[in-house]
């Protein structure tokens, strides 16, 4: 990375944004495609043909050959199918490079080998991409050169939506029209358009190359599967905000780098809790546009790591016994005039606005509790959520002490005559400035925090979408703003029914506040008797989906019809069944061909041992002791390393989805988690030039 790089410059360099269109679109084409991003509609094709030549010809400069529908298919993933620019020969047989307004519009990837959930056959291989205009194009280098990348939603043939990103903008949409009815009940005629903002933090962990080579589980599966504890993890406290190490900066300057070329605001980097583990957290964008960016910086931070010869996990728990990766999805809304509806202010007491919109939001997340759960559920997240390192996997609102005292206020009174202050923070330095307070702590333990203007959702996975938990939470508050504009527009006293309103709402949905320790048995046993649902696993949330409750949320604002919420149950079962057989498949693997291997000759270099001190009458105790201790060990190793075939075997067998995937969730893993005690017990006694595969030791310290 160039020292004297001037970021100003670089910053959205790989970008087609709005500028770069401004200046080679002509005036009125600019102009028609600036009004279809901001009020919808369609894009004459006379346009859409300039805006695919400029673009084209901004690419080919930039050295692109090909361009390709970039979309967010079920996977988990992004998925592209690059096209040259090139079409036949002319008659003097020299290439011309066009690319036209059709091509940009629409593409026709093969659509059988996505996940469907049953929506299509596998022969039915038909599938659209629609071009998103409100997320820009952009360049993006590898080995294979350069490739003008247009983020785009997935159809099936049929119409159904095989993407993450067609709910996330259909739930965008909902929540502007529902929350600009809140806005015009309080006299704001000027705001056209309310945008949901998200700023992702995504947290990650770095491993040597060499040393991930040597790791079936790392290479397969995203983690480890074996591996005892080193002598050294996280509770000295001292990696978290620690001297970032030289070759993990050199990689953070890079990745920051190409970040910025890309128009992603990457801002605050950091070491995270666990040795390996940092942080980069992103300035907030438009819901629909920081999904794609975190999809970006997921993609960029693997491409960078290799690079610098080492791999990237973005696994939510690479490494048992040390704190896993999680993304911190921090939510707004604000108008395009620029009020922020989390916006407390100065007097949240008074603010009235403020209030209403706080109520809806309490009723959304304590009504679709389950839902908002769902959302951040995948295979990986299981093994953190309710761990002691993330929050539980109840959901609750923080709101602090002060916002909590107004509720408080609120509900038994009907009023909030007077606010909690944060105070003055007094240093005792002479050299240093005392300085106002926040009113509020903040709640590391709580999934769902307010934070000042902001909720953070905390829940999310590290290998996550976000496109899944925004559009949950789109659709809820829409929702819930939608019931109480209902209810508002048709009094006949709009002051007295919206404090009323506000009173009943807060009341009602009281119980979701929890301002305390979520790691606490005690929040477990007292979230018991405020009825609120504690959904443990991946598998178990997958049918909130297609409950009546959310069918009906999702349909009354045209974010997912019933199949598509089926399609979605479906894929969750088959993913986490698939995803647990590989595991599985590889702890057999390596239980089999490295660790038990080596572990027998082992056995017999102390076999040998035994023998000859025996024969020179030399005590023996210390060597029998280990032989016996290692020989048990393996014993144990190899009956759990056949049991895990056989029940693996079984659930294999079981046709349907949700039978298998609950199969693999209560019998294989266990089974796997038997087969790894023995194994992680051999790592701790056999001679460390024996034993096969690099240690976690070595895999977090030597980066």
């Amino acid at each position: 990375m160039n020292k004297m790089m001037n970021v100003e410059e670089i910053f959205g360099q790989n970008v087609f944004d709005l500028p770069k269109m401004q200046e080679r679109l002509p005036e009125d084409i600019f102009a028609e495609v600036s009004t279809v991003m901001q009020q919808g509609g369609v894009l004459s094709m006379t346009a859409a043909n300039v805006v695919a030549k400029a673009m084209k010809d901004w690419a080919v400069e930039n050295g692109a050959t090909h361009f390709t529908h970039w979309f967010q298919p079920l996977t988990g993933i992004t998925a592209e199918k690059h096209d040259a620019f090139i079409t036949h020969p002319n008659e003097d047989g020299k290439m011309i490079m066009e690319f036209s307004g059709k091509e940009l519009i629409k593409g026709e990837p093969d659509a059988s080998s996505f996940p469907s959930g049953g929506l299509r056959a596998t022969f039915e291989a038909r599938g659209y991409t629609a071009w998103d205009m409100t997320s820009p194009a952009f360049l993006k280098g590898s080995a294979n050169g350069v490739v003008l990348c247009i983020p785009t939603a997935f159809y099936s043939y049929t119409g159904e939506a095989l993407d993450k990103k067609t709910p996330l903008l259909r739930s965008m949409e909902a929540i502007s029209k529902q929350a600009l009815r809140i806005m015009r009940l309080f006299g704001n005629d000027d705001a056209m358009k309310v945008i949901p903002s998200v700023g992702a933090e995504q947290e990650y962990f770095l491993v040597d190359e060499g040393l991930y080579k040597q790791r079936a589980d790392l290479m397969f599966a995203g983690r480890t599967l074996f591996g005892a504890p080193a002598p050294k993890g996280q509770e000295m406290e001292d990696h978290y905000f620690g001297v970032i190490r030289e070759r993990v900066a050199a990689f953070m300057a890079d990745l920051n780098e190409e970040l910025w070329k890309l128009g992603v605001t990457a801002k605050t980097q950091h070491n995270e809790a666990a040795p390996a583990q940092h942080e980069l957290a992103p300035i907030y964008e438009t819901c629909n546009i920081a999904t794609d960016h975190n999809q970006i910086v997921m993609e960029t931070m693997k491409r960078v790591a290799t690079q610098h010869s080492m791999r990237c996990l973005l696994h939510e728990k690479p490494y048992a016994g040390v704190n896993g990766s999680g993304k911190h999805n921090n939510w707004s809304i604000t108008t395009d005039t620029g009020i922020n509806m989390l916006d407390p202010g100065d007097t949240p007491n008074e603010n009235i606005q403020f209030l209403l919109v706080l109520a809806c939001i309490m009723r959304a997340v304590d009504k679709h509790a389950d839902l908002l759960r769902q959302s951040a559920a995948d295979v990986g997240n299981d093994h953190r959520l309710g761990a002691d390192e993330a929050p539980p996997a109840i959901i609750s609102i923080f709101l602090g002490e002060q916002l909590e005292d107004v509720v408080k206020q609120l509900v038994e009174t009907g009023a909030a005559e007077s606010l909690k202050e944060g105070g003055t923070l007094e240093t005792g330095v002479s050299t240093l400035p005392d300085f106002e307070k926040d009113a509020t702590d903040r709640n590391r333990t709580s999934p769902f925090a307010f934070t000042g203007n902001k909720f953070e959702f905390r829940m999310v996975g590290s290998s996550d979408s976000i496109a899944g938990p925004n559009t949950t939470l789109n659709a809820i508050v829409a929702q819930a703003f939608c019931e109480a504009a209902d209810r508002l527009e048709a009094a006949p006293n709009f002051d007295l029914a919206v404090h009323d309103l506000i009173k009943e709402y807060m009341s009602e949905h009281q119980r979701i506040i929890f301002n305390g320790n979520g790691y606490s048995d005690e929040w477990v046993r007292e979230a018991e008797k405020r009825g609120l649902p504690n959904i443990r696993t991946t598998v178990e949330a997958a049918s909130t989906l297609t409950s009546d409750k959310s069918v009906e949320l999702f349909e009354q604002f045209g974010i997912y019809t019933k199949a598509e919420l089926e399609s979605r149950e479906e894929i969750i079962y088959e993913t986490y069944s698939k995803t647990i057989n590989i595991e599985a498949l590889t702890m057999i693997d390596m239980a089999g061909k490295q660790i038990i291997p080596a572990v027998v000759k082992y056995t017999k270099t102390l076999a040998d041992m035994v023998n000859s001190l025996h024969d020179a009458g030399v005590d023996i105790t210390v060597q029998k002791g280990m032989l016996e201790s290692v020989s048990k060990r393996l014993a144990a190793m190899q009956t759990a390393c056949a049991n895990l075939k056989d029940v693996d075997r079984k659930a294999r067998n079981i046709k349907n989805a949700k039978e298998q995937a609950f199969f693999y969730m209560n019998e294989v893993i266990p089974a796997m988690e038997a087969l790894r005690a023995p194994a992680d017990e051999l790592e701790m006694i056999v001679d460390k030039e024996v034993w096969p595969i690099p240690t976690y030791g070595e895999l977090m310290f030597e980066v």
